[in-house]
C-alpha cells in the first residue's frame, strides 16, 4: 500500500507543479524580509506572532507565525522602511531597529530578536499563535479547518469525520473516544436538533465558513450539561480586518456523480461598526447502496430468511447565508446581531428488494419497493447579543438573546409489489404515501458574568433560560391518490432553567478551577394516534459539579485532573410513540418513557513540551439510552426502538503527538483506545453483558516541499467495537490533497480527493432475542474535489489602542454568533 500512497502523491506533485510553472511567473515582485526569534534562553521561539510595521505610523503591512526553528519570513514586501514586532503569550512584546527594502537591497536578514518573560497574569493575555491542522490544549483539541487542503469542498459532517477521536455512524451518530451522546454547537451554541436534523444542518454548513472545531471531551459547568462524551463546537469564521474585504470561493467534485459547490463572504469595519455576511450554496448527488440479511426465529426454532438489498441514490440542494452586525457603542459596549439558516432540498429515487425464503440459497417469495422521497428543510435562526466590559480589570457582562425556527417537510411515496419464486404475482400491489410536516421552535436567553477578583481569583456566574417546542403531524394514505388523514400528532415541549458558578484560582504552579451547575427541566410529550392518546411528563432538578486542577512541574511538562457529572435527554423522535414502516416487513417507533441518562467522567492529562498529550478517561453511564432490535415471531416484521439499559462502562486512553521531520515535513498522530462495556437484567431477550476493547489511529502528514504549495496526506483506522447490542466492523480511509498560492496569496487553488482506495464503509451485525441481522452500508466516499479561492479587499488589520485589545477580539468572537 505504502508504494501506491507515493505514487498518487507524486501524481497530485507533478499536476499541481505544472500549472503552478506557469502561475509562478505572475508572483508580485518585492523583497524579502527574515529573522530568528529567541527565548531567554537563547532557544527558538516557536509559534510567536510576528508582525512587519510601517515605520512611519506602525500599522501592520503584514503577519507571520515562526517555525519550530524560530525563523520567521515576510515575502513580497515593497519597498519602504519597517521595523519587526513580536508577541507571544508570556512574553514581553519585542521590536527590531528599523530597516529598508529598496532596489539595491531587496532582502534583509533582521537581527535576532530576544524576548524575555514577563509577570502578566496570563489568564487576560490572548495572543494568536501557531495554526497547524490540529492542535492539542489542555481542555481540548482543535482542528484548524480554515486553511485545510482536505476542508476545501467539504461540508461540516465530512470534516467531522476526519476529526481526531470523532466517528459517525451509518445513521449520522456522531461519537467521541468510542461514546455516542456528543453535543454539537454552532459557534457556542446548541442546536437543540435530532440526530437526522443536525446531520443537515452540518451538510448544509461549506467547510470554507468554518475557522476551527473545538473537541471538548470534559467540559466545565459553564456549558450545557448535555452530552456524556463531551461538545464539539463548531467556530464559524470572523472578519478582523478593517475597510471591505471579502472572498469567492467555487469548486467542482466528482465521484459517482457530480457536485459543486459555491460560497461568497463579504465583510465591512470601518470605525466602530463591523458588518458581515456569507451565502453557501451545493449541488451534490450522493449515491449509497445498504444491504441487509435478516434471520427471524419462530417460537418453535423455525428460521426464517431475508435478504434485502436497497439502491439509494439522492440528489441535495443546499443554500445556507449568515449576515450580522458589531457594532461599538463606546470602548467597553459592543452590541451585535446575528441572521443565519438554511433553505434545502432532496430528492431521493429507491429500489429495495427483498428475498424471503427457508435459507439464503433459496426463495419462496419476494418484494419489490420503488420509494420517492421529496424533502425540504428551512431554518432562520436570530441572535441578539451584548457584550459589556465593565472595568479594566477584566469584569465583564455578556447578553444572549436567541430564536430558531426549522421547519421541514417530508413526502414519501411507496409502491410494493409482491411475487412468488416462480416470478408470478403473489398479491396486489400495495401502496402507502406518507406526509411529514415537522417544525420546532426555540428560544433562548442567557447571561454571563465574569469577576476578577484578584489577579490570580477568578468568578463566573450566568444563567440560562430555553424552550423547545416540537410539532410532528404524520398523515397517511393508502390509496394512491387517495386523501390524507393524520394518524399521528407528536407534540413535544422542553422547558430548561440553568444556573451555573465557576471559581477558579492561580498558585504559583497550579491553577484550579471549582463548578457547579444546575438545571430544571420540565417536559411534556402528548402523542395523538388515531383514538389513542399518550401524555408524558418529566419534572427534573439535577446538579452537574465538575473540577479542574493543572499543575506545572516545570517548562516541560504539566498534568492535569478534571471530574464533571453530564446529562442526555432522549431525541425527539425517539420519544414519538408511533409506527412508522419503512417497508412490509421494517418499522421503526420511539419510545415516550425514556428516560434521560446520567454519566460521570473523570480524566487525567499528561502535557509534555506543551506539545505530546497524553489523557486517561474513565466514565460510567446509567440508564444508557440504546436502540433496541426486534422482530414478531409470528409475522416476521422486524423493528427498532429505544430503550434504556442500566450501565455503560467506558476506560480510554488518547495519545496526541506533533512532530518536525524536517522543515518542510511536519504531521501529527493521535492513537485512542477504549473499552466500551454495557450492562442490563431484565431485557425480554435475556440479560446483557457485553464489552470490548477498541482502538482508533489518525495520522496527518503535512509537505511543503516547494515554495507556495502545500501537500497533505490524512489516514485513518478504526477497529471493530462493540456497541451495547451492536457490532461494528473496522473502518477504515485514506485522503489526500495538495493546494497552491498564487497571485500574492490572495488566489488558491486546492486539488483534493477523499478515501482514495474507496475503502470507507459502515457493517454492523447483531443477534438479540429473535432476529439475526448483518447491515452493509456503503457510501459515496471516493471523492475528488478541485476548489478555486480568490481573496479581495483590505488586508490590513486594526491595531488596538491597549495591549488588553486582543482579549476584546476574542470575546467578541461571541459577540458574532
Amino acid at each position: 500500500m505504502k508504494p501506491t500512497i507515493l505514487k498518487i502523491f507524486y501524481a497530485l506533485l507533478f499536476i499541481v507543479g505544472i500549472s503552478g510553472t506557469a502561475l509562478a511567473q505572475t508572483a508580485a515582485p518585492g523583497g524579502r524580509v527574515s529573522g530568528t526569534l529567541l527565548d531567554e534562553h537563547g532557544k527558538p521561539m516557536m509559534f510567536a506572532t510576528t508582525s512587519l510595521l510601517n515605520a512611519k505610523d506602525s500599522t501592520i503591512v503584514k503577519g507571520a507565525i515562526s517555525n519550530d526553528a524560530g525563523v520567521y519570513v515576510f515575502e513580497h514586501v515593497k519597498d519602504g522602511q519597517y521595523l519587526v514586532k513580536a508577541t507571544t503569550v508570556g512574553y514581553d512584546k519585542a521590536t527590531s531597529g528599523t530597516f529598508t527594502i529598496s532596489q539595491a537591497s531587496k532582502s534583509v536578514a533582521v537581527p535576532q530578536i530576544t524576548m524575555q518573560p514577563n509577570d502578566h497574569n496570563l489568564s487576560t493575555v490572548s495572543i494568536v499563535a501557531a495554526k497547524p491542522l490540529i492542535e492539542q490544549k489542555s481542555d481540548r483539541v482543535v482542528l484548524n479547518v480554515a486553511g485545510s487542503v482536505l476542508a476545501a469542498g467539504n461540508s461540516a459532517m465530512d470534516i467531522l469525520e476526519r476529526a481526531p477521536g470523532v466517528s459517525v455512524d451509518k445513521d449520522d451518530n456522531i461519537s467521541l473516544k468510542g461514546k455516542q451522546g456528543v453535543t454539537v454547537m454552532l459557534n457556542d451554541k446548541l442546536t437543540y436538533l435530532t440526530s437526522a436534523q443536525l446531520a443537515t444542518l452540518l451538510r448544509s454548513t461549506d467547510g470554507n465558513t468554518i475557522q476551527s472545531i473545538e473537541i471538548i471531551s470534559n467540559p466545565s459547568a459553564k456549558y450545557d450539561a448535555s452530552g456524556n462524551s463531551g461538545i464539539i463546537n463548531i467556530k464559524l469564521k470572523k472578519n478582523k480586518q478593517t475597510g471591505t474585504n471579502g472572498s469567492i470561493t467555487a469548486g467542482v467534485g466528482y465521484g459517482k456523480n457530480g457536485k459543486d459547490n459555491e460560497t461568497f463572504q463579504l465583510n465591512h469595519k470601518e470605525g466602530k461598526l463591523n458588518l458581515f455576511g456569507t451565502f453557501s450554496h451545493n449541488d451534490n448527488k450522493r449515491y449509497q447502496n445498504i444491504g441487509i440479511k435478516r434471520i427471524v426465529t419462530d417460537s418453535v426454532g423455525g428460521q426464517t430468511f431475508f435478504n434485502q438489498f436497497s439502491e439509494l441514490p439522492q440528489t441535495n440542494h443546499n443554500n445556507s447565508y449568515r449576515i450580522g452586525a458589531d457594532y461599538d457603542i463606546s470602548d467597553r459596549n459592543t452590541v451585535g446581531f446575528v441572521v443565519s439558516g438554511y433553505f434545502n432540498s432532496e430528492i431521493d429515487n429507491n429500489t429495495n428488494t427483498t428475498h424471503i425464503g427457508p435459507n439464503f440459497s433459496q426463495v419462496d417469495s419476494s418484494l419489490t419497493t420503488a420509494a420517492v422521497f421529496n424533502q425540504s428543510y428551512h431554518n432562520i435562526a436570530v441572535n441578539l447579543n451584548d457584550t459589556w466590559k465593565l472595568d479594566t480589570a477584566g469584569q465583564q457582562l455578556n447578553i444572549d438573546l436567541d430564536y430558531s425556527k426549522f421547519k421541514n417537510n417530508s413526502n414519501a411515496y411507496y409502491m410494493t409489489n409482491f411475487f412468488l419464486a416462480d416470478g408470478s404475482i403473489q398479491h396486489p400491489s400495495a401502496f402507502l404515501g406518507n406526509l411529514t410536516p415537522s417544525n420546532i421552535d426555540i428560544h433562548t436567553a442567557k447571561a454571563d458574568y465574569t469577576l476578577p477578583i484578584t489577579k490570580s481569583v477568578k468568578f463566573e456566574t450566568g444563567v440560562k433560560l430555553s424552550d423547545v417546542k416540537t410539532d410532528n403531524d404524520l398523515q397517511q394514505s393508502v390509496v394512491e391518490g387517495g386523501q390524507y388523514l393524520s394518524v399521528n400528532h407528536f407534540i413535544y415541549d422542553e422547558k430548561i432553567n440553568a444556573g451555573y458558578i465557576n471559581f477558579s484560582k492561580d498558585y504559583k504552579n497550579t491553577s484550579v478551577q471549582l463548578g457547579l451547575r444546575g438545571e430544571y427541566t420540565s417536559s411534556n410529550a402528548t402523542g395523538d394516534s388515531l383514538n389513542v392518546t399518550q401524555v408524558v411528563s418529566r419534572h427534573y432538578f439535577d446538579l452537574f459539579p465538575s473540577v479542574f486542577i493543572n499543575h506545572t512541574i516545570n517548562d516541560k511538562n504539566e498534568i492535569g485532573i478534571s471530574y464533571s457529572r453530564r446529562i442526555d435527554r432522549p431525541q425527539y423522535d425517539n420519544l414519538n410513540p408511533f409506527v412508522y414502516h419503512l417497508d412490509p416487513y421494517t418499522y421503526q417507533k420511539g419510545n415516550p418513557y425514556l428516560k434521560p441518562q446520567y454519566t460521570n467522567n473523570f480524566e487525567l492529562n499528561y502535557t509534555y513540551n506543551k506539545s505530546i498529550n497524553l489523557s486517561l478517561g474513565y466514565s460510567r453511564t446509567t440508564d444508557v439510552i440504546s436502540e433496541i432490535p426486534g422482530a414478531d415471531p409470528k409475522t416476521k416484521i422486524g423493528f427498532v426502538t429505544s430503550q434504556n439499559l442500566q450501565t455503560q462502562i467506558n476506560y480510554s486512553a488518547n495519545l496526541f503527538a506533533p512532530y518536525t521531520i524536517n522543515k518542510w515535513w511536519s504531521g501529527n498522530v493521535n492513537v485512542t483506545a477504549f473499552y466500551l462495556g454495557f450492562k442490563s437484567n431484565g431485557l425480554e431477550g435475556g440479560n446483557l453483558d457485553r464489552g470490548q476493547t477498541a482502538y482508533q489511529v489518525r495520522a496527518n502528514e503535512t509537505f511543503t516541499p516547494i515554495k507556495g504549495y502545500r501537500f497533505e496526506l490524512s489516514g485513518n483506522y478504526q477497529s471493530a467495537l462493540t456497541y451495547a447490542l451492536f457490532y461494528v466492523k473496522p473502518q477504515y480511509s485514506i485522503d489526500a490533497g495538495v493546494s497552491h498560492s498564487f497571485l500574492n496569496k490572495k488566489a488558491n487553488l486546492k486539488l483534493s480527493v477523499s478515501d482514495i482506495f474507496n475503502m470507507r464503509r459502515n457493517d454492523v451485525t447483531s443477534k438479540y432475542q429473535s432476529v439475526d441481522f448483518d447491515i452493509r452500508q456503503k457510501r459515496e466516499s471516493r471523492i475528488g474535489r478541485l476548489t478555486f479561492t480568490y481573496n479581495f479587499g483590505s488586508t490590513k488589520i486594526k491595531m488596538r489602542k491597549h495591549e488588553t485589545g486582543a482579549d476584546d477580539l476574542n470575546n467578541r468572537v461571541k459577540g458574532a454568533n
